[in-house]
């Protein structure tokens, strides 16, 4: 079953399983807070790590590719990107605090202004599966070897419905892109 698949199976099941829980109670809302607070704790934590592991590897070895243009700006060119699997690592552990970030300031928003707390249980399985999804854990928490679909640069996950072209690792788009990155120095 493909993650995105999980995914809303996990969130579906989560729901009904939340319809259950009685949130009126105030013991029960209470550890419910205190599960979601302690889910990303450990989240946070457990990235954190990886980034010390990522820094204490420090693998320098150099990985090119060509980054696809924005879905959201079409008319933008694929760029070339050279850096090391250490900083390619770190960035992606930053996308992934990023994202945790953000999914803790919605919660707050929704659990603190607006009152809903059917979202602070399913958040934080739904912060789980995202945590054993990750594939910097994979690499470096789980020791999985960097192949296949662990191979950098890691495609994005396409969704429900595919999603964009992931970056193009093939000697001949290499070379194009450093062919246009050669001719606009010359400009």
């Amino acid at each position: 079953m493909s993650s995105p698949v999980q995914n809303l199976v996990i969130s579906l099941a989560a729901m009904q399983l939340a319809r259950r829980i009685p949130f009126e109670n105030p013991e029960v809302l209470t550890y419910v807070r205190i599960g979601y607070a302690a889910t990303q704790l450990v989240i946070l934590g457990v990235y954190y790590y990886v980034t010390m592991q990522v820094k204490k590897k420090n693998d320098q070895t150099i990985l090119k590719y060509v980054e696809p243009p924005s879905p959201m700006s079409p008319d933008q060119e694929s760029k070339l990107v050279t850096t090391t699997v250490r900083d390619y690592d770190l960035s992606e552990v930053s996308k992934l605090l990023r994202s945790v970030y953000i999914g803790i300031a919605m919660m707050c928003f929704l659990h603190g202004y607006m009152k809903f707390t059917q979202p602070l249980f399913i958040q934080s399985l739904m912060g789980l599966k995202g945590l054993y999804d990750a594939k910097p854990i994979m690499i470096h928490v789980l020791g999985r070897k960097a192949e296949g679909d662990l191979k950098r640069p890691w495609k994005a996950g396409g969704g429900m419905f595919g999603g964009p072209a992931g970056p193009q690792t093939d000697n001949a788009a290499i070379a194009e892109a450093e062919k246009k990155v050669g001719s606009k120095k010359d400009e």
